[in-house]
């Protein structure tokens, strides 16, 4: 396979306050190789065999975890010399050879199923991202993931959602506040809940810090906008209309979204009214019933975002092999 590396511009991974890529890495590689390291292949290989592998796409897909495979590659074995014909957020075809690995072959095969794991659950995510972005391109909505991510995984999930095409949710529960349902139960109502918020953040000097206020049906997004409108919640940045469309495969991708355009009208009027008074504009978010199917009419009905859950909790991975061959 002749390697010819494409230009692009790469996606950067997310930040966390508390770790980064590399540890995830290290963590995975730790794991598999516990107090021992690879028996087998210690056992089997020479010292001075040399390997060349090659990677394979088995399935249609959208690479993602390129990067992330040359950061393994690097901690495994800095001596290990990769060249990709494709990179991260490319489209890969059935058949496909996108990459060559080339140095010792007890270093590529230490190497090799955590590369794979991380680069078939990554092009997973980013399939499934790139698919829900098609089905909703020309209507200005962007898709998010959520909170819904592998324990220890969330860094490299999300990076997926963005090489799909996606945007991201917040990352964790400290940089953006989410007033939930339960949130709202136990603070006594939606009221009360924003009124605590907004009192911690000026308490605790965040000015910068967001609020996203979630709301199930039209008469709490009637209260929250009130309380919007009355500047009492200068913080509230994004509402969420949550489970506002309900099954009905007589409708547009199998989903009844005239409660979830009701609501759209009230927040689109309050927004002209923000506009007017040099107020800033509230956003919207929908979750709740959606699919590859349905994506669209929600994205139809004119929210700013679709939070998909199933983009990083239902994972289906991208097959992805590395046939490997020695020199002896």
């Amino acid at each position: 396979m002749a390697v010819a590396v494409p230009p692009k511009v790469s996606i950067a991974a997310p930040q966390h306050p508390t770790y980064n890529v590399k540890q995830v890495i290290k963590a995975a590689l730790d794991e598999d190789a516990g107090d021992r390291g690879d028996v087998t292949t210690q056992a089997t290989i020479s010292e001075a065999t040399q390997a060349t592998a090659t990677f394979l796409a088995k399935a249609d897909g959208t690479l993602a975890g390129v990067a992330v495979a040359d950061m393994v590659f690097g901690l495994v074995d800095p001596s290990l010399k990769a060249e990709w014909s494709k990179q991260d957020g490319d489209r890969v075809r059935r058949g496909e050879e996108f990459g060559i690995l080339k140095g010792s072959a007890r270093s590529i095969l230490v190497a090799e199923r955590i590369a794979l794991n991380f680069m078939q659950r990554m092009s997973g995510i980013a399939t499934a991202t790139s698919a829900m972005v098609s089905a909703v391109e020309g209507t200005g909505t962007r898709i998010l993931e959520t909170r819904k991510t592998a324990p220890g995984l969330r860094l490299l999930d999300k990076w997926a959602v963005l090489l799909g095409g996606g945007a991201n949710h917040r990352m964790g529960l400290y940089d953006m506040m989410m007033i939930k349902d339960n949130h709202i139960a136990a603070a006594g109502g939606i009221r009360r809940a924003v009124e605590r918020a907004e009192a911690f953040i000026s308490e605790q000097g965040l000015p910068d810090l967001q609020v996203e206020l979630e709301t199930r049906t039209l008469e709490e997004v009637d209260l929250a906008l009130e309380i919007l409108g009355s500047g009492a919640a200068p913080h509230v940045s994004r509402i969420m209309l949550d489970n506002m469309a309900r099954r009905d495969t007589s409708k547009p991708g199998g989903v009844d979204v005239s409660m979830l355009r009701a609501a759209m009208a009230r927040v689109s009027a309050h927004n002209a009214a923000a506009a007017a008074a040099g107020r800033r504009a509230v956003e919207t978010e929908a979750s709740g019933n959606v699919t590859l199917e349905s994506v669209r009419a929600f994205a139809e009905a004119g929210v700013d975002f679709v939070s998909v859950g199933a983009l990083t909790h239902s994972v289906t991975a991208l097959d992805i092999s590395l046939n490997i061959e020695t020199q002896q």
